[in-house]
């Protein structure tokens, strides 16, 4: 008797063993993610062959574990090929099982934690629910905290109440020497953050955030590096936009040239963000919340992505991967992977491989033709007109116009 996943796919056989009645459902979850038809017929197939191996065995669904999945695997091997995606794909059948809580959660046994790992983690904690800070801000926050508690307590008992202002300064001394003045910022603001946790657990009663020193560091010391307007057109010109990736990429750039968007900021994009009545573009990342208008070959770029390039899919998010499963970027290192790959194949030449010079490059180009500072840092999301005033120092006519003659000879 056949039995029938969907109207592309059967199989010859009922599955048999405990997660004999999961097989269909992981079947069409499949084929809404974006798989092929021949991808999803081997991940049914190897769904319904660890079940009957589990039912053969006596193995029930509550007891499957990992552990299953690497010893069924060594069994077929005896009896038919194993292809390189067959323990992934039963992986991705047993997370499957989970969220939808037929198959208990994986135990972790990551050993007992540390003194260290324990105040980390609550530091963590605060950060999430307290601070609601990104991902990214938290890891690297808990990255520094752990690196000056094992530094100054080790494997013994974490007391915060014996720090003194010295150790705070001592360890800023000793990480700062020899590097680069944001890599000892970024240390002293999560000191801060991890005093001011300490002293709202009433761990400590000293302000300790008030004794890690400032790390010397002149601002604005340097000259924002920008893609020449001329790259950007041979860049924008290189991409192929016959395939899906293609009008994808193309888009992205678009943003980015034309709007000066932040990586992440793109990537969090949803669909819902786009208004066509208005032409306009709702952007938010970094503290910001700002509604942009949408350039008519931005719109024009997007709407050709959305038409003949972004997958079928239940997602919202307005870019996806070109390949199944279909989703959004995992984070902004997608969308600065897309832009080296695009440099480096169109050849131009660049200060950089990274996405910010476009951000330069727009603010660059408004002041030359008259934009002044404060409509940079709106379009740009500055939360500080100091941000933006670096910007000043590559607008040289303006700025010769200022100087003074020089004695004795002429500018």
């Amino acid at each position: 008797m056949r039995y029938i996943i969907n109207e592309r796919l059967f199989m010859r056989r009922q599955p048999e063993g405990p997660l004999a009645a999961h097989v269909r459902p992981f079947g069409q979850w499949a084929f809404e993610q974006g798989y092929s038809k021949h991808r999803v017929h081997r991940r049914v197939g190897l769904a319904a062959g660890f079940s009957q191996w589990l039912g053969a065995r006596g193995i029930r669904a509550g007891g499957v574990s990992g552990e299953h999945v690497g010893q069924y695997l060594r069994h077929r091997s005896g009896q038919k090929q194993i292809e390189r995606g067959d323990n992934p794909s039963l992986k991705q059948f047993l997370d499957f099982l989970r969220r939808g809580g037929f198959v208990a959660a994986e135990k972790t046994n990551s050993g007992p934690i540390t003194p260290v790992g324990q105040c980390v983690r609550e530091f963590e904690a605060y950060l999430q629910d307290q601070c609601a800070l990104a991902p990214i801000t938290v890891y690297q926050y808990a990255r520094y905290i752990r690196l000056f508690l094992t530094k100054r307590f080790g494997k013994q008992a974490v007391k915060l109440e014996s720090l003194r202002p010295q150790d705070v300064c001592e360890f800023v001394q000793q990480e700062s020497l020899s590097k680069h003045f944001t890599y000892g910022k970024r240390i002293t603001t999560s000191l801060r953050s991890f005093f001011r946790f300490a002293r709202y657990r009433g761990v400590i009663t000293a302000d300790l955030a008030a004794a890690v020193p400032k790390v010397a560091g002149w601002s604005m010391t340097g000259i924002p590096k920008a893609i020449a307007a001329g790259e950007i057109g041979k860049l924008l010109s290189s991409i192929d936009r016959s395939h899906a990736k293609g009008r994808r990429d193309y888009a992205i750039l678009l943003l980015l040239a034309r709007l000066g968007m932040r990586s992440g900021e793109i990537a969090r994009l949803d669909l819902d963000d786009i208004d066509w009545n208005s032409g306009s573009l709702k952007v938010r990342g970094k503290g910001r919340e700002a509604r942009l208008p949408l350039p008519q070959d931005v719109g024009k770029a997007i709407v050709d992505y959305l038409r003949h390039g972004r997958p079928l899919t239940t997602s919202r998010r307005l870019f996806l991967r070109t390949k199944a499963p279909y989703r959004g970027f995992r984070d902004s290192t997608v969308i600065a992977g897309i832009v080296r790959y695009a440099i480096e194949r169109a050849g131009v030449r660049s200060p950089t491989h990274g996405a910010h010079q476009f951000r330069h490059a727009l603010a660059t180009r408004m002041l030359h033709r008259g934009g002044s500072l404060k409509e940079i840092g709106e379009l740009l999301g500055h939360r500080s007109i100091e941000v933006t005033r670096i910007y000043a120092k590559v607008d040289i006519p303006a700025l010769r116009t200022l100087a003074l003659r020089w004695p004795g000879g002429a500018l």
